[in-house]
């Protein structure tokens, strides 16, 4: 069962620092939005420990587990160049003599650099559709760590549960805490980075 929660703490990370940043720019997450997002994460987690699963069938299970590992460390040193990429532009967009445009900017990129930029129509209301955008966007990391954990002996099903249950806190933390984390000079996104590297080597 330990395993299952870890896997549920790491995967909201994202989720937390997402809810932050949009607390921090008032835009509100309704039930339904922060049902979406975390149904969504916690649907991608089942479906890839499940496909991990039965590849182990077809393939050496140490092979799944090095290729596995490999994807979650590069994954993390992403995320981490991501944190550092969400940290310029935040000094950049804070200096009174540079601005940054994002506006012709592709959405993945936006939102790659900024959460808040699933807010489409500056609603400060995250809609339904806005939440899909933004799950489907934060699930890579919930697939990438479901494609490793099932060579672990890792329930899916109990995975995906307290991934979804992790993922209401998180959003309630972070409208509670966003105001506080997100006006920081840094972004911290880099935490999980570092929680996906190490990820291998504690399963």
């Amino acid at each position: 069962m330990f395993k299952e929660i870890l896997i549920a703490v790491t995967v909201s990370i994202d989720t937390y620092l997402a809810a932050s940043a949009c607390c921090c720019k008032k835009i509100r997450i309704p039930v339904l939005s922060s049902v979406v997002i975390n149904l969504i994460c916690a649907a991608v987690l089942y479906i890839s420990i499940s496909f991990s699963s039965v590849l182990t069938d077809f393939v050496s299970a140490d092979f799944c587990r090095i290729s596995g590992g490999f994807v979650l460390i590069t994954l993390g040193i992403l995320t981490i160049l991501k944190s550092f990429a969400r940290s310029v532009a935040k000094r950049i967009s804070q200096n009174g003599d540079i601005s940054m445009k994002l506006g012709s900017t592709p959405l993945a990129v936006r939102l790659y650099l900024d959460d808040t930029a699933a807010d489409r129509d500056n609603s400060k209301v995250l809609t339904f559709f806005e939440a899909v955008t933004l799950a489907v966007i934060s699930s890579f990391d919930s697939a990438a760590i479901g494609l490793n954990s099932g060579f672990h002996n890792i329930s899916p099903l109990y995975a995906s549960l307290f991934t979804f249950l992790c993922g209401f806190v998180a959003v309630w933390l972070g409208s509670v805490t966003g105001q506080k984390i997100s006006s920081l000079k840094h972004d911290f996104s880099w935490v999980g980075g570092v929680l996906l590297i190490i990820f291998p080597f504690v399963l």
